[in-house]
């Protein structure tokens, strides 16, 4: 095989005999398994300059994209796009897509903000990075201090890079080397946190490509909303911090029960360990995070991919106790790297863009009308799945919605994880994109910007109930019209 030829097959086709699973309840998989051969020749059909462009890419780039993430829509080869505005994406073949994904996060506040876009032409005209401070520096560090509640900060390129720097500064600050996180996280590809619990046992995730040390020594998983694994775990008083998104995003959404995060926090400071929250999606529930507005006090905060109005960014904060705890630690350390921070951290172009992103673009008012439109996303979902009668849910935090192959939304990773179904997810997907409408390619998440509009949800309501009309019995199909 050829490096050319190593990229999604997109002629492949589900088997009908893959129709027993719970996710599929209600369904008509032979119906589903014809659809999904129609749509890919329809995406054909559709996208030839994108299929010239894939064709021309795989001569050089690894899977025929420049990351291999990009291959995961369930197209039959990579949609290329040639423009992004506000709430709508071009491609190259001229289709405009109401766009529900935004960049997996990045572009929350929609494609190209012109506060952004400003900044960014000003600054790049001055200079790009000098591994100097400038004026941008404090002032986004006095912004994010106000948003945040946490007085100190420091800056990285990906919320990957701000969850290991932090989780390095967390270690030398406590002396402890252990990590625990919830059972199904993601907090970037810091490879620390890739351990799951497999009939309540960890397991260092088989996916993990390269992985030569074994992360059982240091990392420690439990079950999110699971209170008394939670002090059972941190009860040999050597685990450092708890790293957690205060509401499970990436394995399916996860809300926290009732009570969860006030039971929680006084288990962990209970046993002298720091919490660290990584907002990088839920940043969605409002300008200073889910933290901010269900009163979570943690020791640190991770920002990532929203900060810089899709510009590479983060930034990770912490309480004044913790920033002395770790400068203390660097003070004495050794001379010599510290293994945080690359030339590029804090370079003066992702600083602009954060400062003019906090400042104009991240507004109460732009979340606002985030939420009413989530909102009423969420709502005609929920009616469109009474409708057509499916054993499917609905979850949202802020401006982030979710519908998961389940009748209740689950309390876990496990339950998360059990319903997850990357086939009938990418059979929905490809429907949606030859219908102009993009959402994300992982599980079947939904994020409004503050330019999406009432046209642009119904758009997306009327193709998804026309896509689903096509993978249920023909028997229901008319009762449900």
């Amino acid at each position: 095989m050829t490096l050319s030829s190593i990229a999604m097959d997109g002629n492949a086709t589900p088997s009908v005999h893959e129709a027993a699973r719970t996710s599929r309840i209600g369904l008509d998989w032979s119906r589903a398994v014809q659809f999904l051969m129609d749509e890919q020749q329809l995406f054909r059909a559709r996208n030839p300059l994108s299929e010239q462009m894939a064709t021309r890419a795989r001569g050089h780039l690894l899977f025929g994209v420049p990351l291999h993430w990009m291959n995961d829509w369930g197209t039959p080869f990579a949609l290329h796009v040639a423009k992004a505005k506000g709430a709508v994406v071009t491609d190259v073949d001229g289709h405009e897509l109401i766009d529900f994904c935004l960049g997996d996060t990045g572009a929350m506040f929609g494609h190209c903000p012109e506060p952004v876009a400003r900044a960014l032409a000003s600054q790049g005209a001055k200079g790009l990075t000098t591994m100097l401070a400038t004026e941008d520096a404090g002032v986004v560090g006095e912004l994010l201090a106000e948003r945040f509640g946490l007085p100190f900060w420091q800056f990285a390129m990906s919320a990957t890079d701000a969850n290991r720097y932090l989780l390095r500064w967390v270690r030398a600050a406590t002396g402890r080397k252990k990590l625990l996180v919830f059972n199904g996280c993601y907090h970037g590809t810091i490879e620390d946190v890739f351990v799951d619990l497999i009939d309540g046992r960890p397991h260092q995730r088989d996916s993990l490509l390269g992985q030569v040390h074994d992360l059982l020594e240091h990392t420690v998983v439990v079950e999110f909303n699971d209170l008394a694994g939670l002090e059972r775990a941190l009860q040999g008083g050597d685990v450092a911090c708890v790293l957690a998104e205060p509401v499970m995003t990436n394995i399916g959404m996860v809300l926290p029960a009732e009570g969860f995060w006030d039971a929680a926090q006084e288990v962990i400071r209970r046993h002298g360990t720091l919490l660290i929250l990584d907002e990088t999606h839920t940043i969605s529930t409002g300008p200073g995070g889910y933290g901010r507005e269900h009163g979570i006090r943690a020791d640190a905060v991770v920002m990532g991919k929203p900060l810089g109005g899709g510009v590479p960014c983060a930034a990770y904060g912490m309480t004044a106790e913790l920033a002395q705890r770790a400068a203390s630690a660097k003070q004495k350390a050794p001379p010599g790297h510290s293994g945080i921070g690359t030339t590029l951290t804090g370079n003066m172009l992702a600083l602009a863009a954060m400062r003019a992103t906090l400042s104009e673009v991240m507004t109460p008012k732009a979340y606002e009308g985030m939420n009413q439109q989530s909102c009423r996303l969420a709502d005609g979902l929920r009616q469109l799945i009474a409708k057509r009668r499916l054993p499917w849910c609905v979850t949202q935090v802020g401006a982030r919605v979710e519908f998961q192959f389940c009748e209740s939304p689950p309390m876990s990773g496990a339950e998360a994880g059990e319903v997850l179904d990357g086939t009938l997810e990418h059979i929905i997907h490809l429907g949606l994109l030859n219908r102009g409408v993009m959402i994300t390619p992982f599980h079947n998440m939904l994020l409004v910007c503050p330019q999406t509009t009432e046209a642009h949800v119904n758009r997306l309501l009327d193709a998804l109930d026309d896509v689903v009309s096509h993978l249920l019995p023909e028997s229901l199909i008319a009762e449900g019209s």
